[in-house]
Order: structure tokens, then sequence, then C-alpha cells
């Protein structure tokens, strides 16, 4: 994800979520978190969806995965998610953690079927309508444990 990026992930932010983030805090995550990692992909050239995560000693922490409601179904959000897992691992990380709401069973499903498991509850968490937020962790495999030839690691 570039800055030139954000106007095209801000349509996908607030079609996405109830709780949008700002312009500005992506901004500020692509200049001045140096924690922060993020990745687009597209179709037909054209951004449809997009997901970050925070790399912070060796843990990861998911912070945002969203696609264009048009686009989904096509298990871009699945490609997204493995990506990052694969940047994290890439990147010395050997856990990954996340929130997600606990009514959204279809994310929940994605991450399960991706290794992550449940860890626990935020009471409250998301201050649109004081839903509770999921914990997920999920061991990532070190890099060569399950790598193809060409070094990437192998998640499915």
């Amino acid at each position: 994800m570039t800055i030139e990026d954000i106007t095209k992930i801000m349509e996908i932010e607030h079609e996405a979520f109830t709780l949008p983030w700002t312009e500005e805090a992506f901004r500020n995550e692509l200049t001045m978190n140096h924690f922060a990692r993020y990745l687009v992909i597209e179709l037909d050239g054209v951004i449809v969806g997009y997901a970050g995560m925070w790399t912070i000693m060796d843990e990861a922490h998911v912070t945002n995965i969203a696609i264009r409601e048009a686009s989904r179904g096509r298990r871009l959000g699945q490609t997204l998610l493995l990506q990052l897992m694969e940047w994290a691992v890439e990147l010395g990380m050997v856990r990954m953690t996340l929130e997600v709401r606990v009514t959204n069973e279809p994310a929940q499903n994605l991450y399960r079927k991706l290794g992550f498991t449940d860890a626990g509850v935020r009471k409250g968490y998301y201050s649109d309508n004081n839903e509770d937020a999921l914990i997920m962790w999920c061991e990532l495999p070190q890099q060569g444990e399950h790598g193809n030839k060409e070094g990437s690691v192998d998640y499915s």
C-alpha cells in the first residue's frame, strides 16, 4: 500500500466497516508507524481490498482486512491473510493475533481454517454497538518448516 492508494482504501474502509479508520490514520500508519505493514490486492488493475498488521518483537497483530463488497466470495480475504502470514514469517514473527467481532462468523471460520484459535474475549471492544471482540492467535511456521521450492511458506 502506498500513500497514493489511500483514496481507494477509504472507499473500501467505509464500505466494509461501521467504524472506519480515517484517511489521517492510514497516512500515519504508512509514514510514521515503523511497526506497520500494509498491502493491497488488485483485480484488473483496480484495488479491491487491503490488509495490514503491526510487527512487534516476534508477534504480528492484524489491524484490518477488507474486501470491496462486489469482490467478496472470491477468497481474496484469504489470499490477503495468507500473504500477511507469509510476510510475518519472512520478518521473523512466530505468532499472529487479531480481534474479530463475536458475530462475524464468516471471518472467524476463515481464521480457524488458517490455524487461528480462540484465546479470549475483549468485552465491549467495538464502540459503535459495544460488541465484544473474540481474540484469536495463530502460531506461524518458521521459515523452512513448510516452505516450497522457492522458500515461501505453504499454508494450504
